[in-house]
């Protein structure tokens, strides 16, 4: 029987930059990525899917308290139990996986960076966490990979996260979900959160998302990641491509979702695991 929390999964489907990232990797780091993948979309699933703030608060209390059993060796939950094994034979850490759940919990609060600077660590905690777990098991049985290369994944999946929102903006802002326009670029232009939702402020969101764009860009400017592994090559790969995309749009992107094709997706992603 295949194991539904190994690859493909639910936060590894077919048609995404997550499969393709994925799918370039050797096969038997495949079900590991996967796995880790899937933490990180429990954690996304109870900000995007609960509207009720009270058992979303509860459910992310109950999965911290899962990772902790799990640490414990005593997990109960059947993904938990596919990463208890991963989790011991590479001697990771609770901080990348309580990093994911924070970053939910600070959009589910409605934490609001105040600038730039916030906004980046916070996006780090998010796809920059998975990127530093992604590139452990890569390392394997080397053992833990520098400081440096953690570094570099942590901004690159910081990179990752900030293009995300972009793309997302228009539904974010019809959840109420704001906080990917710190405080202090709403206040300079005399902007409310929810001036952005509505036609008299509407107009202003190209703008910010192109300066988030830039600021976005310059996380990523002097990093060449080629001795990055390839699963993490080929998804900064496609997002490059992606906010391309949304540039040539004109950020254009209230009413409106843009994205790559899975066969643009797959040519790129197989252009990018060539690379030496």
């Amino acid at each position: 029987m295949q194991d539904p929390w190994g690859f493909p999964n639910p936060a590894t489907p077919p048609g995404s930059a997550s499969y393709y990232s994925l799918r370039f990797a050797p096969a038997g780091l495949r079900d590991d990525l996967a796995s880790l993948h899937a933490w990180r979309r429990q954690m996304r699933d109870i900000l995007d899917q609960i509207s009720d703030g009270g058992v979303a608060a509860a459910k992310l209390a109950w999965w911290r308290e899962e990772l902790q059993r799990t640490f414990d060796g005593a997990p109960t939950h059947p993904l938990m139990a596919r990463l208890a094994t991963v989790i011991r034979r590479l001697a990771l850490h609770p901080k990348p996986f309580l990093d994911m759940a924070w970053s939910a919990e600070a959009a589910l609060t409605h934490h609001w960076p105040r600038d730039f600077n916030e906004l980046s660590a916070w996006a780090a905690q998010d796809l920059g966490a998975l990127f530093e777990l992604m590139l452990q098991v890569y390392s394997g049985a080397e053992g833990s990979p520098d400081p440096a290369r953690i570094a570099t994944a942590r901004r690159l999946g910081a990179y990752a996260t900030l293009v995300y929102q972009i793309r997302d903006s228009g539904w974010l802002l019809r959840r109420g979900r704001f906080a990917f326009v710190p405080t202090d670029r709403l206040q300079s232009l005399g902007l409310k959160p929810d001036d952005l939702t509505l036609s008299a402020g509407r107009h202003r969101l190209p703008r910010l998302l192109s300066e988030l764009a830039g600021q976005a860009r310059a996380l990523r400017a002097d990093i060449e990641p080629t001795t990055l592994p390839a699963a993490i090559r080929i998804r900064v790969r496609l997002l490059d491509l992606l906010l391309a995309e949304l540039e040539s749009a004109g950020f254009d992107l209230a009413d409106q979702r843009i994205g790559l094709t899975p066969v643009r997706k797959l040519w790129h992603a197989w252009r990018e695991s060539r690379r030496q």
